[in-house]
C-alpha cells in the first residue's frame, strides 16, 4: 500500500489572501463577479465587504490532495461543502486524513476526509476526495 489508513496529510497554508489574490483567480477562472474585487459592491450585496471566490478555496485543497498523491496518481473524486466566507487577509489552512485503503484490479485507491479553516479555526470547508494510484 502506497497510503496508511489514518495518514495525515501535511498542512497547506496559503495567504493571508489580498485584492491581488482575487483578481488574478477571477482572470484565471472567468468569475469577474464584483463581489470578490469591488468593495462598495460587496457591501451594497450585504456581504460586509469583498469575499474570496469559494472555487479559489477549493483549488487550495485540490493543491493539497495533488501533492500528497504525486504524478502516479489521478484524483478521482473530490467534493466540498462551502461552510464560510474567506475574507481579504484570511488565511486557508488546508488539511486531510485518509479514511479508508482499498486495492482493486485497476490501482490502490485511498478515500479522504478533506477540510479548510480561517486562522481563527472556523472551517471554510469540509468534502471528500479519492485518489486512485496507477
Amino acid at each position: 500500500m502506497r497510503t496508511d489508513l489514518g495518514a495525515m496529510l501535511p498542512e497547506l497554508r496559503k495567504g493571508p489572501i489580498t485584492r491581488l489574490d482575487l483578481v488574478k483567480y477571477a482572470g484565471a477562472s472567468g468569475d469577474f463577479n464584483p463581489i470578490h474585487t469591488i468593495e462598495e459592491f460587496a457591501v451594497a450585496a450585504g456581504l460586509g465587504g469583498v469575499i474570496a471566490h469559494g472555487m479559489l478555496s477549493m483549488a487550495y485543497v485540490g493543491q493539497l490532495l495533488t501533492d500528497f498523491a504525486g504524478l502516479d496518481a489521478d484524483l478521482v473524486d473530490f467534493g466540498v461543502r462551502f461552510r464560510a466566507m474567506v475574507r481579504l487577509g484570511d488565511e486557508v489552512i488546508c488539511s486531510g486524513t485518509v479514511t479508508k485503503v482499498e486495492e482493486r484490479a485497476d490501482g490502490e485507491y485511498a478515500d479522504l476526509q478533506v477540510a479548510a479553516k480561517n486562522q481563527r479555526g472556523e472551517f471554510v470547508i469540509k468534502g471528500s476526495a479519492t485518489i486512485r494510484y496507477i
